[in-house]
């Protein structure tokens, strides 16, 4: 009885585990194919701010953006 419920605990603990870095790389990978902003969407963002944004800063804030994934 007892080895019973230890066996649905681990069996719930390892598959919960496994789900989480299933759905994980599934993101990443999305992520990586379908990027959730690109250039033009920063440039209009930082010319809505009331600033003309230079490539450099664009290309800058690409690079910290896909740091951060």
């Amino acid at each position: 009885m007892l080895q019973d419920i230890l066996l649905v605990l681990v069996g719930l603990i390892i598959g919960g585990i496994v789900g989480f870095l299933v759905a994980k790389n599934y993101m990443m990978k999305y992520f990586k194919k379908n990027p959730p902003i690109n250039e033009k969407m920063i440039e209009t963002l930082m010319s809505g701010m009331g600033r003309k944004p230079s490539q450099k800063q664009v290309k800058q804030l690409m690079q910290q953006m896909n740091k951060m994934m």
